[in-house]
């Protein structure tokens, strides 16, 4: 009977339970709506309480008015003909009707998601806004974005400003569809985002083939430190690339959280319940910058996709300019190129 502090027998052990994610038997649990048993350590991080019947939920749907329920609970809703989002009777979808609105700072909507995947990344855009055109400067993002993408408030960009966060798209859809041209025009509006501010990459752990795909990609980035902060035009303390998080890759990458202690600060944050968050790039109101984070955070995963040992061990597989020399052939990677080039950072 595991446990994190080493070994019980079965006669200490009993009254324990094994929680359902972690696999480690702890005294205190709490009951799922799957009737499993879940642990303090995984219940804050991994599981929401489902405000209609109070169990805990891995799998819990937002609900029109800022609570959240579990899947069996969710079949007593009616949902928006519109989005989907789940409606209480006789209520309007607040989603909908939200163009220009900026959410609060714990706003996390159901995903809806955008091409074809199996791939499928969230672009989080903070921006500086100037306090005359505020409200100006969010009808335009609603007018814009639409079902794509929403604004929420976050205090740590300063004097003022919002966070642009999309749903998830694949990186063709994304370059496609996104409204681009969205970004010029909120420069012309006074708004900046710069190396105050960040952009943010969530990249999609279901994307991955497998955990060791996962450790191929963080460890390319890793291990290419000084050209991914040059590309990323930053060194931030919300980023870093700690010692402690390149030995404890591994772990990142079977999303064993129980066993490391890091914060969310690194340049890849583990700690998403769906998703990796890649965090090194400085904020852009520059196109080609925005798309080059984008398509960074693609080619990297795409490039460690079908990477073997023997790549790595014989011919440098995790060498910035092997990595470079498969960006120049895939053409699909033209932003990403062409910031590379204008950084002197292509090879």
């Amino acid at each position: 009977m595991t446990v994190e502090l080493g070994r019980l027998c079965h006669t200490c052990a009993d009254g324990w339970s094994e929680c359902a994610r972690c696999r480690y038997h702890t005294p205190t649990t709490w009951r799922t709506d799957t009737g499993d048993r879940v642990c303090p350590a995984c219940v804050d991080r991994f599981f929401d309480r489902c405000a209609a019947c109070s169990l805990y939920t891995a799998d819990s749907r937002y609900v029109s008015g800022g609570f959240r329920v579990c899947s069996r609970c969710a079949q007593s809703y009616s949902s928006c003909e519109e989005c989907g989002t789940l409606l209480p009777e006789h209520t309007d979808c607040e989603s909908c009707e939200s163009d220009g609105r900026i959410w609060n700072y714990n706003y996390k909507p159901d995903p809806r998601f955008f091409g074809h995947g199996p791939m499928f990344f969230g672009l989080e855009l903070e921006i500086v806004v100037p306090s005359h055109n505020y409200q100006t400067c969010a009808s335009m993002v609603g007018d814009y974005v639409r079902e794509l993408a929403y604004l929420k408030y976050d205090s740590s960009i300063e004097p003022l400003g919002f966070e642009l966060v999309t749903h998830p798209m694949d990186y063709r859809f994304a370059i496609e569809k996104f409204p681009w041209q969205l970004i010029e025009q909120l420069k012309e509006l006074g708004c900046r985002s710069d190396q105050s501010v960040g952009i943010h990459v969530h990249v999609s752990r279901d994307g991955f083939d497998s955990a060791a795909h996962i450790f191929r990609w963080a460890k390319l980035i890793y291990r290419n430190e000084p050209q991914t902060v040059a590309l990323a035009r930053r060194r931030s303390p919300f980023a870093q690339f700690s010692t402690t998080a390149r030995e404890r890759v591994k772990h990142t990458a079977k999303d064993d959280m129980r066993r490391y202690g890091l914060n969310r600060y690194q340049a890849i944050n583990p700690h998403p319940r769906k998703s990796l968050e890649l965090r090194v790039f400085a904020g852009s109101l520059d196109i080609q910058q925005v798309q080059a984070a984008l398509a960074f955070a693609a080619a990297t995963v795409e490039y460690t996709r079908t990477l073997t040992s023997t790549e790595v061990i014989r011919q440098g597989g995790w060498d910035w300019n092997q990595f470079t020399a498969w960006v120049n052939q895939h053409e699909e990677y033209a932003p990403l190129r062409a910031e590379m080039e204008a950084l002197a950072c292509a090879s």
